[in-house]
């Protein structure tokens, strides 16, 4: 659980609030000088009582509260937390690098974990966003999030090894994000690889930059042990490890897909998780809490705390 803000650079205010505090003391001794000119003290006495200290530090309180949450409001309070949820979108990342062509898989990597991903489809519930994208040395959108079933199909079936050298897990991530931050509802990639990143954006900042906009990694490693070839005598492996840091450092899960049966369950395990990071909006209700202090502290003075002449 956490709260983040949108506009974080408006917390900066939160320092005229100790400026209100001395405001407010000064004011206050002006006010008990002014008292002293008022000659008739048992009659101040009878009115207020012992409630002079009470009725300002309330009154304080009031609005520095007011002056706290309107900050926080403006700044775009949100808070997130692990909840449950049955809705939630998608960007399906399946790594087209030229060690996806590996036979250890029936007929070869990339075309298991299409079939895969064409499964995945008939599992997630109705109004589901899905987007998709392929990636090699750099990344590739295959599809935009849409509702439509049939689009993203086509576009997993539209995937093809890429020419480009390299693999680049971190671009993917980030471009896999990208896609996803306009959405309300939680959101999730599904990255699906042999693991082995070797080119481009550095890991760890783009790990980072899905962990700051909440974005669930669930990452699928692809891969026997023993490795498969693709060109002759080249042998790719699975590199578990990355995927393994990337699942844990963003709250998703990673499965160990050794055999097109396991790689088609871990997809299903995704469609069916409902343990989900959730937001709620704070900005609203705070403003709302902010206004009924304000009416409040325009109560007390005009009724209760009402100043002498």
């Amino acid at each position: 659980m956490e709260i983040a803000f949108n506009n974080p650079h408006y917390l900066w205010f939160l320092f005229s609030i100790p400026l209100v505090i001395l405001a407010h003391f000064y004011s206050l001794r002006y006010s008990k000088k002014k008292a002293l000119t008022f000659a008739n003290f048992p009659a101040i006495e009878k009115i207020t009582g012992d409630r002079l200290v009470t009725k300002n530090i309330t009154l304080l309180v009031i609005r520095a509260s007011i002056l706290f949450l309107v900050i926080l409001s403006v700044a775009g309070a949100i808070f997130w937390y692990q909840g449950t949820s049955t809705q939630q979108d998608f960007v399906i990342a399946i790594d087209a690098s030229s060690s996806m062509l590996a036979n250890d898989y029936n007929p070869n990597r990339i075309s298991a974990a299409k079939e895969a991903a064409l499964l995945f489809m008939d599992k997630v519930p109705k109004k589901t966003k899905v987007g998709v994208i392929s990636f090699a040395g750099t990344s590739f959108i295959e599809q935009y999030l849409t509702e439509d079933s049939q689009k993203i199909k086509e576009a997993i079936n539209a995937i093809s090894i890429k020419k480009m050298g390299g693999t680049d897990l971190g671009e993917a991530i980030v471009t896999s994000v990208n896609l996803l931050l306009p959405q309300e509802k939680s959101k999730a990639v599904i990255l699906l690889t042999d693991g082995q990143s070797n080119v481009g954006q550095i890991l760890d900042e783009s790990i980072e930059y899905a962990t700051k906009n909440h974005i669930t990694i669930h990452t699928i490693g692809i891969g026997t042990e023993k490795g498969g070839q693709f060109f002759e005598e080249i042998v790719s492996k699975l590199d578990e490890k990355t995927l393994i840091e990337i699942s844990e450092a963003t709250e998703g899960k990673y499965y160990r897909a050794l055999d097109n049966t396991a790689l088609t369950r871990a997809f299903n395990d995704v469609a069916l998780l409902t343990k989900k990071q959730l937001s709620i909006e704070l900005a609203f209700p705070f403003l709302i809490i902010a206004i009924l202090l304000l009416f409040t502290e325009w109560t007390l003075i005009n009724t209760r705390f009402k100043q002498l002449p």
